[in-house]
């Protein structure tokens, strides 16, 4: 076996649960080979080929490095390709606003009022 349908491969090396939403990727013109936007399931794959998949809020790039004649474990998915999709930048948290130290317990009446007035409530019911 030298090449295997795009659809069979995405869904043996558990890119997507079902082999219909792997179509359905396809169809929806979110996966790429070689640079190339794949338009059709049934366009066949090789060892070497690099995918790059649009998956919900992230983007997979992935190089075939085999096949697959039945889907297997997470183990034997992961022998199917190299992931080359870069590691994402650190984001610097800040902590939210009116947030308090670990360990401080639970807040003050004062405190809670104090922070109701910060956000323009002013505790009065607006009957």
């Amino acid at each position: 076996m030298d090449r295997q349908r795009i659809d069979k491969w995405l869904w043996h090396a558990r890119v997507v649960r079902t082999r219909s939403a792997a179509a359905a990727l396809v169809d929806g013109g979110l996966v790429r080979v070689n640079n190339e936007r794949v338009t059709q399931p049934s366009r066949p794959v090789r060892p070497g080929d690099v995918i790059t998949v649009a998956l919900d809020r992230s983007v997979r790039i992935l190089k075939v490095t085999g096949y697959a004649e039945r889907r297997g474990s997470a183990t034997v998915a992961r022998g199917l390709f190299e992931d080359l999709t870069p590691l994402p930048e650190p984001k610097a948290k800040e902590p939210p606003s009116g947030a308090r130290d670990d360990g401080t317990g639970r807040p003050t009446k004062r405190e809670r009022r104090d922070t109701d007035r910060l956000r323009g409530r002013d505790g009065l019911g607006s009957d």
